[in-house]
């Protein structure tokens, strides 16, 4: 997931090497990631996924992940020390030793791949890879400090778990895998745009174009209006084209209105970016865990 994911507030500095290496590797954005790649699992099962794919498949997940977000930090280190809200994440990885955070971070990185390699079909890893190639150099090193349009394409390996999580289960894709990947991909835009707009100084002090500073905050707020209501139709698609019951259908519309409704009076008539920035991160964990709940516990 791009760095709107991150969220907005910096969690208490650990106190042990163990603890700010794991607040590195941001625990939030890893959970996001796992109930994506679950959630996945659950579409290709049409239930509970194996056990053994399972846990092999989240465990993947969670060590690239977690070494992923870890390197993004050390490479984004002189930027984000400009940025007054990451004072204490960029204080950690000076604790730390960048060359250390590195090493940890693509041995992760490595170990994910190699589980997934030993225990899931070889689409899973080669996902894996794609994801993690895609956020560090597509992103990060690429669109990040060029493009203000840098978190559209920049939300391509956040949508890549849900793939990740329909190859490990059934080996290959369907139409309802790739509906949940367009689902994400929509997502992530306007999630971080709140982001952007909340903390535009910061953005503006560390040398980032992000569009509110680029385009402004009228065409932000228009652009991210747009993605967030183009997120009904493509949830609605999993029960209207895949095989999800109304009553997910029920659930998936009423989830995104109120996320509609929350950015228009957060975000357009007054601005409460964090409320809109938490709101969305309510919206898909919801959404997600109703995927998956529609799956496991089918109607009757």
């Amino acid at each position: 997931m791009t760095d709107g994911a991150a969220g907005s507030l910096e969690m208490p500095a650990p106190r042990s090497r163990e603890g700010s290496l794991l607040a590195l590797a941001k625990p939030g954005i890893v959970a996001a990631v796992l109930l994506e790649g679950f959630a996945g699992m659950a579409l290709a099962s049409r239930g509970m996924p194996e056990a053994g794919a399972l846990l092999g498949c989240l465990g993947a997940l969670a060590l690239a992940a977690g070494g992923a977000a870890m390197l993004n930090l050390a490479l984004e280190a002189e930027r984000d020390a400009r940025m007054a809200r990451l004072a204490r994440r960029t204080a950690l990885l000076g604790r730390i030793g960048t060359g250390r955070v590195v090493a940890t971070a693509l041995s992760l990185i490595a170990g994910g791949l190699g589980l997934a390699l030993a225990r899931l079909p070889l689409a899973a890893p080669l996902l894996i890879a794609l994801a993690a190639a895609s956020y560090i150099f597509l992103y990060t090193l690429w669109l990040k400090g060029r493009s203000p349009y840098g978190a559209i394409p920049g939300g391509i390996p956040g949508a890549l778990p849900a793939l990740i999580g329909y190859s490990a289960a059934g080996g290959g894709w369907g139409v309802d895998g790739v509906i949940l990947f367009l689902v994400m991909l929509l997502w992530q835009p306007p999630h971080f745009w709140t982001l952007a707009l909340a903390y535009r100084d910061d953005y503006r002090r560390a040398g980032i174009p992000v569009l509110p500073l680029a385009r402004g905050i009228p065409y932000t707020k228009t652009l991210l209006l747009l993605y967030a209501t183009a997120l009904l139709p493509a949830s609605l698609a999993l029960w209207l084209l895949g095989p999800c019951s109304w009553r997910f259908a029920e659930a998936a519309l009423l989830l995104g209105i109120g996320f509609l409704a929350s950015l228009w009076w957060n975000v357009v008539r007054r601005e409460r970016y964090g409320r809109a920035f938490a709101a969305s991160i309510a919206y898909l964990l919801l959404l997600l865990g109703a995927v998956a709940a529609d799956m496991i516990a089918p109607l009757p």
